[in-house]
């Protein structure tokens, strides 16, 4: 893949062969971003997992104390007062299987997360094929099939993100942009990392957390040490 000047000289800044400690990472990360709108500051951790195997499969969410810079758009499947609720809670829109085809056929997919009170998964469960490779599927793990969707919503909007390994062992997240403080990516960064670090698999032989990487969109990479986790 062919980088630009920009991207070029922000690379001289990052020696590739050094794990640098988080709040270094971080201020590294800061100075490396070039682009002209603000860039989402990602993490990605490689771990030892074998998530092929059901009991080191690693899912979960966590609110990040100081969000992640995104309006997220909450969609919730429900009925009867749920409906209700979950409108006066901010959820961006509600339904029911009414839903369905507009999802199905016409390929809406205009929000970010999915909700869904458990009576309402079996409607939801129709829908896998097309929300289930976007990782937009309702899931008890990560809070989103629960009867309190008044929570839900509001741990959502407040900076609540999933984690999962994808299918080479490796978590994805977003945990801010450049224009946070170090200060808040950091408090973000560290929130995540204890969630993830509890979810250590008790079945999991050798190393869990084999390498993190800090990034902006656009910027290099910067490893960070694994050693405190």
């Amino acid at each position: 893949m062919k980088h630009g000047k920009k991207y070029a000289e922000a690379a001289k800044l990052v020696d590739r062969t050094v794990a640098y400690e988080a709040e270094e990472a971080m201020a590294l990360v800061k100075k490396t971003a070039s682009a002209k709108f603000d860039e989402t500051v990602e993490i990605h951790i490689r771990t030892g997992c074998d998530g092929r195997h059901a009991d080191q499969q690693i899912r979960g969410a966590v609110v990040l104390p100081n969000g992640t810079g995104k309006t997220v758009k909450v969609l919730v499947f429900a009925k009867g007062d749920k409906l209700n609720e979950a409108e006066a809670a901010g959820a961006d829109y509600v339904g029911g299987e009414e839903l369905i085809p507009k999802i199905q056929n016409e390929g809406w997919l205009d929000f970010d997360v999915v909700v869904a009170t458990p009576d309402m998964m079996g409607v939801v469960g129709r829908l896998g094929k097309v929300l289930g490779p976007k990782g937009l599927m309702p899931n008890p793990k990560a809070g989103t099939v629960t009867m309190n969707v008044t929570q839900a919503i509001k741990d959502i909007k407040a900076g609540k993100i999933e984690y999962r390994l994808d299918k080479t062992n490796i978590i994805h997240c977003p945990i801010g942009k450049v224009s946070f403080s170090e200060e808040a990516l950091m408090q973000n960064f560290t929130a995540l990392m204890d969630a993830i670090t509890k979810a250590k698999p008790s079945t999991l032989k050798g190393q869990y957390l084999r390498s993190i990487t800090l990034t902006s969109t656009m910027g290099p990479g910067v490893k960070v040490s694994t050693l405190k986790y």
